[in-house]
């Protein structure tokens, strides 16, 4: 039996992104067909990309966005890969990495701000302005995010947020545009960056707080990753994954309602904080997603309160599971 009409045309379109893409993408660029995602994100669950990329440079980075503009197909950006979770069944869609070294860059600028590139994990970010004596990024020391990540979701930890440290942000739009937006322009709420749910952040400029003695920011960093480490699981998971609701947070509310420990499949409430779902070695994102949903009907019964996710459901939304 032949596949039906759309599906065939679908087909085709992403034979031809790829055709187009492999003859102007250079060869530093990565470019797979079911590559799995799972592996690539902290709570190790989910299928494959319909096609892959890790552009090696910004026109690359261009290239991949305007030819999956012009074909209508969809595109979605993965950095560390928290705070979100990926379908077992995989993501219909082209997904871009910025992992190759080339989006790495911390580069100190005369004026005292501070050039970060997209695909800069926050730990090393913190790590390099330590060495360089910069004060003001400590609280990003344990946010398991690249740069690119954490201004999308204005990322935040410790009583501190990405954007109290942004001046000017670079970023490409899905048609491949450059665009250079200061921070007064852009339109930044709790975990939400309005610019940046439909552009690709290619870096930011971030003011430092002061300049100071190395060793007077390594003691801060250390002291927040002790109470890190004392509030938040060790296990595989994604993060905080209800928004708190107003006036309280999200895992006093679960806790409360006596759900910690609960389980489906290899997915578990953590023991150790409520507002984690933690994976014990074999879960799958459908032993999630039933878990999110079972604590969402026990906490409205229980409190009236409705829970919203605060992770990712990517490739997806999340009106169509709960």
């Amino acid at each position: 039996m032949s596949a039906p009409p759309a599906i065939v045309e679908r087909g085709s379109a992403w034979d031809e992104l790829l055709a187009a893409l492999r003859a102007r993408l250079s060869s530093a660029t990565k470019l797979t067909e079911g590559e799995l995602l799972g592996p690539k994100t902290t709570m190790r669950v989910g299928g494959p990309a319909r096609v892959y990329a890790e552009p090696a440079t910004e026109a690359d980075l261009q290239v991949l966005l305007a030819e999956s503009s012009a074909r209508g197909l969809r595109v979605f950006m993965l950095g560390r890969g928290s705070n979100l979770l990926v379908p077992d069944e995989g993501v219909d869609g082209l997904v871009v990495s910025l992992a190759h070294a080339a989006w790495q860059t911390f580069e100190p600028r005369a004026d005292g701000r501070v050039w970060a590139g997209a695909g800069l994990r926050l730990k090393n970010l913190c790590g390099l302005a330590a060495k360089a004596g910069l004060e003001g990024f400590e609280f990003m020391e344990g946010i398991p995010a690249t740069v690119g990540g954490a201004l999308r979701m204005n990322a935040g930890a410790m009583g501190g947020w990405t954007f109290d440290v942004v001046e000017e942000v670079h970023l490409l739009t899905l048609a491949g545009e450059k665009r250079v937006m200061r921070k007064a322009e852009m339109h930044v709420d709790y975990r939400h960056c309005a610019e940046l749910a439909t552009a690709v952040a290619l870096g930011a400029f971030l003011r430092p707080k002061a300049h100071t003695d190395t060793a007077a920011v390594k003691l801060q960093i250390e002291e927040y990753a002790a109470k890190r480490q004392k509030s938040q699981p060790r296990e595989p998971s994604a993060g905080c994954i209800f928004k708190n609701p107003p006036g309280t947070s999200a895992g006093r509310v679960i806790d409360e309602c006596g759900l910690k420990g609960e389980r489906v499949g290899g997915a578990e409430v953590s023991p150790v904080h409520a507002n984690f779902i933690v994976n014990r070695g074999d879960a799958t994102c459908a032993d999630i997603l039933e878990l999110v949903r079972r604590l969402r009907v026990r906490v409205k019964a229980a409190r009236g309160i409705d829970l919203e996710p605060e992770v990712m459901l990517f490739g997806r939304d999340w009106r169509e599971v709960l």
